[in-house]
């Protein structure tokens, strides 16, 4: 099938937009905390109120592009986002927060679903591979970005000496006191733009393998009563629990213990963690080549683990350095976990798929059990927490028995050999 080039482009562009919106929350949770006067638990269920939306959609989103299209899917769950972000920045309050991202989250978990199938057509089955690769450098790139957009709305927009007219007339629209709000007006722009385009735009066809498609309810009862399911079920969990329990609470941290300004340098080490991880995924690429990716995934876990305590119980400079490695070395945890996943089975991929993300939702929990504990002993005790997580991934590089396993280097040498 030739390759449709606009599509491919606009599929970049909602990974982009994608991660420019979800990966905000942990920049701006200190000025949440502070406008709103919250607990560290109470802060905590704005990402749950999020990530619990991949819980609730993850698995019925793959059923409804079976029933309808990716084009009215991608619409309607970019007007579900829209309406969320309106919402936030029109009545700015903690319940409505709550709502809000919420909303926002349904809408994201939704397009996370209909694009990669879409992407596999648009590029060509031949080059699906590298589309995702470079996917996820796109949405590394945009993780990268948001802070220092949101730094620079915030800092601008306190200044009562600015030239900038853009920011002149969001100050026109946002209460004084809450000038992060101001991303949520962005954010709806943004998202009514890729309304527009996407309304005017053809898309092909997508025709999925048998394995792709999402199965019924009862494929899915199947799926849960096998123990590999539930192992690597457990195991994204584990992942974007640890993603986003170090994410989300970097910048608090770094106020709390070593007194940063969390709209300058705690925004940019966050920037950095999201940038070091988008690095780490080329290194990733390369050692994947040579090297059993269970062995890669216990190397990256145990940096983790290091570097995260170096994070927690060394110096403020070292904790500048030691987040954003954490962010590195969790940088292949995510790819080697999902294929390790769909390798261990011979069927049902699709329907496997939606259970695997459907572990997204531990990206809702650990926020809430680390600001609960920390609200009880500390937030460096409730970031210890992290440990559980970070050691059950580290397990799976032992006990992960793929039915295929990545073929390296060394793998195509002994094969040339057995043909002499």
């Amino acid at each position: 099938m030739k390759r449709n080039y606009f599509i491919v482009g606009l599929i970049f562009l909602t990974f982009f937009v994608i991660s420019l919106i979800t990966n905000i929350l942990g920049p701006i949770i200190p000025d949440i905390i502070s406008s709103f006067n919250l607990s560290l638990t109470l802060a905590a269920f704005l990402p749950f109120s999020f990530f619990i939306a991949y819980g609730v959609m993850s698995i019925p989103a793959g059923i409804l592009l079976e029933k309808y299209s990716e084009k009215p899917v991608m619409i309607g769950a970019f007007m579900v986002s829209l309406l969320g972000a309106l919402f936030f920045s029109l009545f700015p309050s903690y319940i409505v927060a709550l709502i809000s991202l919420f909303l926002i989250g349904i809408g994201i978990a939704i397009l996370q679903v209909a694009i990669n199938p879409l992407l596999r057509v648009a590029g060509g089955e031949e080059h699906f591979a590298f589309n995702s690769v470079m996917a996820q450098l796109v949405f590394g790139g945009a993780s990268f970005i948001s802070p220092y957009i949101y730094s620079y709305l915030v800092i601008n927009l306190k200044s009562d000496n600015v030239n900038d007219v853009i920011i002149n007339i969001i100050k026109k629209f946002i209460p004084n006191n809450l000038p992060w709000i101001s991303l949520y007006y962005l954010f709806f722009i943004v998202i009514l733009l890729m309304i527009i385009t996407i309304s005017f735009s053809k898309f092909p066809t997508v025709v999925k393998k048998e394995d792709e498609k999402a199965g019924t309810w009862d494929t899915h009862k199947k799926l849960f009563k096998n123990k590999t399911v539930i192992l690597f079920f457990l195991g994204i969990f584990a992942y974007v629990s640890t993603e986003q329990g170090v994410s989300n609470w970097i910048s608090q941290f770094l106020k709390t213990y070593h007194g940063y300004d969390p709209q300058t340098v705690g925004a940019s080490v966050v920037s950095s963690f999201w940038g070091l991880m988008t690095i780490g995924c080329i290194l990733g690429l390369v050692l994947l080549k040579i090297i059993d990716s269970r062995k890669v995934l216990i190397i990256f876990s145990l940096a983790a683990m290091i570097f995260l305590g170096l994070a927690f119980f060394g110096s403020g400079e070292m904790a500048l350095f030691a987040f954003p490695a954490v962010g590195f070395s969790a940088s292949v945890m995510w790819s080697i976990i999902f294929s390790l996943a769909l390798n261990s089975l011979d069927s049902h991929h699709g329907s496997f798929s939606g259970i695997l993300c459907t572990g997204i939702i531990g990206g809702a929990l650990m926020p809430v059990i680390i600001g609960w504990l920390g609200d009880l002993f500390g937030l460096r005790t409730g970031m210890l927490f992290l440990y559980i997580p970070l050691g059950y991934i580290f397990s799976i590089g032992f006990w992960a028995k793929p039915i295929i396993v990545n073929e390296t280097i060394k793998i195509k040498k002994s094969k040339k050999k057995d043909n002499i």
